[in-house]
Formats: structure tokens, sequence, C-alpha cells
């Protein structure tokens, strides 16, 4: 007896139903079988018929899905027959709403930005930080001005004696001879500047190393005895050499009634170092001039000074008929143009030559106890902003000489030192 009934009644026969019959002794061919496409070559007119493969071969590589309805997507079985699993609606997948066929999800650009945005802020925080304290490792607060006596009362604003010294600690043999530095032994004052931070504008005021002072009763720096004052007077770079940094703010804050609330002071190597961290200072130089004593040997007009060559600008004293005066002057000018230099995009944006001229500098500074980072920015900025004339750069007015030493105008020197103190805008004019 057959398996395969004997005839079907019509409307199975109009509707191709799945698993009706004909009046053929085999299966239906696989123009009505569910789930299977007759191959392109294979007609209904007499070509050969698939056959079954044999006994445990598998099933065969069907070419694509066609319902009952004629109704069909010729990918669907290779992830049917594979394993793999494809999109579904609503899903992300291939053929969802989430992607086009073939590929992945589309990127979540808000998400990618924000993470973005996250780890730059974090990378900046994190690199801002460490470098504080880097910085702040490297300050050398050496100088106690709690040891400084009888001492005038604060001001309004914020007054740094800026100190350039001639010590050559740390200078080998050839150093010395390069720099024309010489061999003297202790350490001096070349160079001292009072700047003052205010709301009214910022004042670099130049101290000659010549001025006639007195030398007060004061503390010792290293034995804590008290040396009474007995009206002695003698250049203002000797009380440096006598008993070193407190001595000088004891000094200059007697003879002139300001509050010194920090100390910062550099030496020789360390000037000529920040001057090639930086990559040299341009500078325009008025007249040309030779000192064989500092190695001074320039032309006049617009150059490029490096190390070297900046520390014999700022020391040299002898090319010039009012020495001291016009030494204080070129200092003034090239820590100015040093200042305008440092804070170029050049160099604060290129962490390359950035990071070393912040080394070279810090490592060069001896500062007060009490001198914070933000301190020492702030006395930055100002130095930069007088350079670029915001505010007023001078000498202290000199009204003669006696024995050698410059004397300073008593009348102009009180009338600057109270607009000082009350941080008004300077009138006083050292000319």
């Amino acid at each position: 007896m057959s398996d395969w009934p004997e005839a079907r009644s019509d409307r199975n026969r109009r509707n191709n139903q799945y698993g009706g019959g004909n009046a053929n002794a085999q299966p239906e061919g696989a123009r009505v079988m569910r789930q299977v496409r007759r191959p392109a070559s294979g007609g209904q007119g007499g070509g050969p018929r698939p056959t079954a493969p044999p006994y445990g071969g598998g099933v065969p590589q069907q070419q694509g899905y066609v319902d009952g309805q004629g109704h069909g997507n010729t990918g669907y079985d290779d992830g049917y027959n594979t394993g793999h699993v494809y999109g579904r609606p609503g899903g992300n997948g291939p053929g969802g709403p989430g992607g086009p066929a073939g590929q992945g999800p589309r990127p979540n650009w808000r998400r990618r930005i924000k993470w973005t945005a996250i780890t730059l802020v974090t990378v900046l925080v994190v690199t801002t930080v460490g470098t504080y304290f880097w910085a702040d490792s490297k300050l050398h607060r050496d100088v106690d001005l709690s040891k400084v006596i009888d001492r005038p009362e604060t001001g309004a604003g914020t007054n740094y004696l800026i100190v350039g010294s001639d010590s050559r600690a740390g200078l080998s043999a050839e150093d010395k001879k390069k720099l024309h530095t010489g061999s003297a032994e202790g350490k001096r004052t070349d160079s001292m500047m009072i700047l003052h931070v205010g709301s009214n504008g910022d004042t670099l005021v130049s101290l000659p190393r010549d001025s006639d002072v007195e030398i007060p009763t004061y503390q010792g720096a290293e034995s804590g005895k008290t040396y009474q004052g007995t009206g002695r007077h003698t250049k203002l770079n000797a009380a440096y050499a006598e008993d070193g940094p407190t001595l000088l703010v004891r000094t200059i804050e007697f003879n002139t009634g300001l509050h010194i609330d920090h100390y910062v002071e550099i030496g020789f190597a360390g000037f000529a170092n920040i001057v090639d961290a930086v990559g040299g200072v341009d500078i325009k130089i008025d007249q040309a001039f030779k000192d064989k004593y500092s190695g001074a040997d320039f032309k006049a007009g617009e150059q490029t000074l490096n190390g070297d060559q900046a520390l014999a600008f700022v020391r040299t004293r002898h090319a010039f008929a009012a020495s001291d005066l016009q030494r204080t002057k070129n200092q003034q000018k090239f820590l100015s143009a040093l200042a305008h230099q440092v804070a170029t995009p050049s160099t604060v944006l290129n962490p390359f030559k950035l990071y070393p001229t912040m080394s070279a500098g810090l490592d060069s500074l001896t500062v007060d106890k009490d001198m914070s980072l933000w301190d020492l920015a702030s006395m930055f900025w100002a130095m930069k902003g007088v350079s670029g004339g915001d505010g007023t750069s001078m000498n202290m007015p000199i009204s003669g000489s006696t024995g050698g030493n410059l004397v300073w105008d008593k009348t102009k020197v009180k009338t600057l030192v109270n607009e000082l103190n009350n941080d008004e805008k300077v009138t006083v004019s050292s000319e």
C-alpha cells in the first residue's frame, strides 16, 4: 500500500498546502515544499530533480526561505544552517532598526565625546597637580624673615626683594673662566630690586649696590646674637656680605620704611641656565659697548643673547660713565625681556621647553620660608606686566654722592615709600 494519498482535493491543489498529496508515487517537488526553492536549472518540465543525500550526510544547503505563499528571504538559510544569530525585529543587528543589513550598530557619538572630554579633563587635572607638587618641591626656602627685628608695619600690596648675587657656588674653574666671574670667596649682591605688586599698577625700583645706607641694630642669622647699631654707613651690598639676606632685608627696611614681604635670590650659574633653557632672550641694545671684566662685547641693535652673554650684559659696569645706575637700567631691561620671553606661547605651550625652563629657574632660586608658588607666579607676572608698559620701572632717586657712595634723595624717597605703602599710583621720578 502506498504511503502517499492517491488524490487530493481541488482546494488543496489550488492553495498548494503543505502535507497534501497527488496521484504520483513519489514526493512532491521543491515547487510546493515548504522552505525549499527549486534550483534555477531544474524546471518542471523534465530536468533532473534533486535527490536526497545519503543517510547521515546531513541537511543539504538550502538556497533560501520560501513559504507556501511565495514569500522568502534569500539570506535567511545562511544563518540557519551555520548556527549564526541574526538580528530580529526590534534589535540592533542586520535587518533590525539599529543598522542596515550586514553592518554593526551605529556608534554612539554623544557617549564617545563625553568620555573623551572626561579623559582629557582628568589628564589635565592630574598633570597640573603633579606639576605643582614637583615645582613646589624644588624651591629652596632657606631665608627666615622671622629673624628680622624691628620691622615696619605691613603696607597695602606686596613687596618682593629680588636679589642677584655673585655666588660662584656650583661653578667649575672652566665655568668661572667662561662666565668671567672671577674666583672671589663668599657672595655679594650684584643687583637689588624692590617689586611692588598692587592694585594701582606694579612698580619696579632698582637699588644701586653703591647706595649709601646705615647698618642698624640687627640679630645675627646664624648666632642669634643682637648686634647694636653704631650709625655706621657703608654701601648697600656690604650688608649682604656681612650677614646675608636677613641683614640685607633689615637694612633696606630701616633705611626706607618699606616692609619686605618676600625675598628671592638667584646666582650667576642659575641666571645663565634659565636664559639657555628658554632658548635665549631677544633684546635691543641701544649702544655698542665692551667690558673686559664682565666679558661683554656687544654691537648696537636687536639681538638674541645666550646665557653667557646675558650674564655679561647685566653685570657690566666699567663700560659706562654712570656705572652703577646704567647697570641697574640694563638689569631691569633684561629681566623684563626674560619674563616676556618665558611667557610666550612657544615656551608655555611646549612642554619640552617649559619644563626645562621651570626646572632651571626653580633650582636656581633661594626664597623665604613663606614663599608659595602662587607668590612666585604673582611676582613673575608683575615683572612681565612692567615690561609690557603696565607698570613703572625706575631707580631709587639719587641726590648726589659721598665717599664714592650714592646718596638717596630723602624727599623723593619719602614720597615714593608713602605711595607704595598706601598702594597709590607712583608719581615720583628717578630722573
